[in-house]
């Protein structure tokens, strides 16, 4: 095991509890705004724990994934806040 290695394992290590912490967050989040800002850094961890991952494996399949669920994750998050801006309403 390469240095590389376990430096990229311990990484993978930290964001899991960090997205462990941002979901603690996102259930005790006073407002509807601190809860979809959690949304979207579990979201962008999620994306950088696929790429260090598909580092770790070397499958370049892995980062068309996370692009791909960078693009949902940023679609969803901006339909959600303008569904929550209109009240739920079409204006």
């Amino acid at each position: 095991m390469t240095t590389l290695d376990w430096f990229l394992n311990i990484t993978l290590a930290v964001l899991i509890l960090a997205v462990i912490a941002s979901f603690i967050r996102l259930l005790k989040g006073p407002t509807i705004w601190d809860r979809i800002l959690m949304l979207n850094l579990i979201s962008a961890k999620v994306i950088i724990f696929l790429a260090i991952y598909a580092m770790i494996e070397k499958n370049v399949i892995l980062l068309d994934i996370a692009i791909s669920y960078g693009i949902i994750g940023f679609l969803t998050m901006t339909l959600l806040s303008k569904f929550i801006m209109t009240g739920g309403r079409e204006k």
